[in-house]
């Protein structure tokens, strides 16, 4: 550890604020009984792995009948639980503005999300606990072979670049979700049309008759999720979702030992804001198919409804991923590894050369089978 301060210390690229010494974290469920080293989560068995002796550790399963409780969304300023079964800390990357969270005594010297090592620890800040878990499945060094496969399927990649990325560098990461079911009201107007074949001079055309229609449809929403995080890694995420909710599990502190917590930066009302967007776009594709189905219509248009949103409740999740990134030339590049199922995103390197050779090798095949053709 003294070496890598002093490494950073002769880096002119590196303004650390403040980095925690990393130490056992004193608690009874984490900590070795042969060596006293930090006991983690190991993906492969799914119980506790000591990396130092080979200690191992069972997680009991679930208790039959044990459920991620949903809460009531009316109910969230009373109800909302701060308590992650043991002292966290917020840990603040000044370079790209990523926060996770970690044990008081433990820290990261290098952010999840960008690889800088301008971290520091934020003070004052509390989160709303997790209540369900998704558990990583897939181990550290599958999602490096994974994403290495992958990576060398893009022909259009340079040698370099591939050789350059470092599918051993992937740490592991929770990304916050919130996950809303809702009873849904819509009283809705709008157009339903039967189409009918008529002859207009020497062909026939399809006119629609028109008629106003009315009503309420009604739907129940089960969890309609909504990713808690603001930042770019975002978009790069969706490419390894979807992710397998069957899996989630409620949250104990043992499965987030050896991995890093994203807080949540979208808060819960405003992630509820987002859900009902989304859920009014679901409820309009509905609403159009019911009018169809009720007045055995061809088609359906100028819809026009207001949702009701009631029996609102609400859980807060954390989904598991693999971040990784290099640079190449100059400019940074991230991958991610979803934890559950091994997919694999992100936006490889592309060299412009590779791309116009390729352009011009169909060229000169398309012009020769143009040439024969024309004999």
């Amino acid at each position: 550890m003294s070496e890598n301060k002093e490494e950073m210390n002769r880096s002119e690229s590196v303004d650390v604020t403040m980095l925690a010494v990393e130490q056992t974290e004193e608690v009874t469920d984490k900590k070795c009984p042969s060596c006293g080293a930090t006991v983690e989560y190991d993906p492969g068995t799914r119980g506790m792995l000591c990396k130092f002796c080979g200690y191992r550790k069972t997680l009991p399963a679930p208790e039959e009948g044990e459920s991620i409780s949903e809460i009531d969304f009316s109910q969230a300023e009373t109800t909302e639980s701060f308590n992650w079964g043991t002292e966290k800390k917020v840990v603040i990357c000044k370079n790209c503005g990523g926060e996770e969270i970690y044990d008081t005594l433990q820290t990261s010297a290098v952010c999840s999300f960008c690889g800088s090592t301008n971290v520091m620890p934020a003070a004052g800040e509390r989160s709303m606990a997790p209540g369900g878990v998704c558990p990583f499945i897939v181990p550290v060094d599958k999602a490096g072979g994974l994403f290495s496969k992958w990576l060398n399927k893009k022909i259009f990649t340079p040698k370099q670049a591939k050789l350059q990325a470092r599918p051993e560098s992937f740490k592991g990461v929770y990304l916050p979700y919130w996950t809303f079911d809702t009873m849904t009201s819509s009283a809705f107007r709008g157009r339903a049309g039967n189409d009918r074949m008529v002859k207009q001079g020497n062909q026939m055309v399809t006119v629609t008759d028109w008629r106003q229609v009315s009503g309420v449809y009604q739907e129940l929403f089960n969890d309609y999720t909504v990713v808690g995080t603001n930042k770019n890694e975002n978009s790069l995420v969706g490419r390894a979702e979807p992710f397998d909710f069957t899996q989630l599990v409620p949250y104990r502190p043992e499965l987030l030992a050896g991995f890093g917590a994203e807080r949540y930066s979208i808060g819960l009302k405003d992630a509820w804001a987002k859900a009902q967007e989304g859920i009014r776009g679901i409820l309009h594709g509905r609403i159009f198919q019911h009018i169809r189905s009720v007045w055995h219509a061809d088609r359906a248009d100028s819809i026009i409804f207001s949702t009701q949103f009631s029996r609102i409740t609400f859980k807060y999740i954390l989904l598991p991923v693999w971040l990784s990134s290099f640079t190449y030339k100059g400019k940074p590049y991230q991958f991610v590894v979803n934890g559950q199922t091994g997919r694999v995103g992100g936006k490889a390197p592309i060299s412009a050369i590779r791309v116009i050779i390729a352009i011009l090798i169909v060229l000169a095949v398309l012009g020769l089978l143009g040439f024969l053709f024309s004999m």
